[in-house]
């Protein structure tokens, strides 16, 4: 298994970056992961932290080397999340339970599936043409479908923000599952939040996908995406990878502000843990420990709340 990845979030005109991302792998498994903690509750960045902390905890338990029963797994991870966040809720005494978004791709043996709850959304990309994308679980999504607004009302109309699912609400998260995509080499995944795709228009997310490498792409989108909302701008957060099929990689390649990296699990051993990598949110470098100490944080209000509940 071979492919690029690169992955970059930008704070954009907000105090706290909410977005979170990350992608983990095995020998034979890939999943890749986005959430966007919902501004208009509580502690969004904590909901997205926890959704992105269960989806990685249940690929290293499950994914041995890969993952049997890939459309029960995003599922289920998805309501495992939502079951933690509320739990953290219980423990902080909180008084609205923190909501996230949630956008999650699982590539094995070549065939790619994803999942999500909301508005993060997923590209699939072949020759600069959409093979797929999610659809948005909103209320404007809704009034398209019904011809009460047209398409264009997706980025601009007042209630463009208000979700019928998510991870954290009152009522069970309603999760969509793909179908079972055959990816080619040279095929594109893009994971994003809304604070990209609301700035960029669609046609200029093929185009610059196409155009370029994935390593020059997805940051020709965040900056687009920040220039165009001004000093105002949302969280900007993209996870994207280039499916190499069979190539042999052997290179890798970093930066702070984002990571970029080439992939080859060949040399794996078929029982190696999965290796996780996590996307550092905000303008501040990617720090592994800072991560891993958010993450023990919020692991351990999850099992206090446990106990709380029993």
């Amino acid at each position: 298994m071979q492919f690029s990845v690169y992955q970059e979030s930008q704070i954009g005109g907000r105090k706290v970056n909410q977005d979170r991302m990350g992608y983990s792998y095995t020998r034979e498994a890939l999943l890749l992961v986005l959430a966007d903690g919902m501004g208009g509750h509580l502690r969004g960045e904590a909901a997205a932290e926890i959704a992105l902390k269960t989806f990685s905890e249940m690929f290293q338990q499950q994914a041995k080397p890969y993952v049997k029963g890939p459309e029960r797994f995003l599922e289920e991870a998805c309501m495992a999340a939502h079951r933690g966040i509320h739990k953290y809720s219980a423990l902080e005494n909180l008084p609205d339970t923190p909501r996230t978004t949630i956008v999650a791709c699982l590539i094995q043996h070549n065939m790619a599936i994803w999942a999500h709850c909301g508005d993060s959304r997923l590209y699939w990309l072949r020759g600069g043409q959409l093979m797929a994308r999610t659809r948005d679980h909103s209320h404007v999504e809704k009034m398209i479908d019904r011809g009460q607004v047209p398409a264009s009302a997706r980025a601009s109309h007042p209630d463009r923000n208000k979700l019928y699912s998510c991870l954290g609400a009152s009522s069970l998260p309603r999760v969509e599952v793909s179908g079972r995509a055959s990816l080619l080499p040279g095929d594109q995944m893009l994971l994003c939040s809304d604070g990209l795709w609301a700035m960029v228009p669609e046609e200029q997310v093929l185009h610059t996908m196409s155009g370029e490498t994935i390593v020059r792409a997805v940051p020709d989108l965040v900056k687009a995406a920040l220039k165009r909302a001004g000093e105002h701008s949302d969280n900007v957060t993209a996870l994207a990878i280039m499916w190499q099929g069979s190539a042999v990689v052997d290179s890798i390649a970093t930066s702070t502000m984002a990571m970029s990296t080439m992939v080859s699990t060949e040399a794996m051993p078929e029982d190696a843990p999965s290796t996780i990598v996590q996307g550092s949110p905000g303008d501040a470098a990617f720090n592994d420990e800072d991560i891993e100490k958010a993450i023990a944080e919020i692991r351990g209000a999850i099992e206090k709340s446990s106990q709380l509940l029993k």
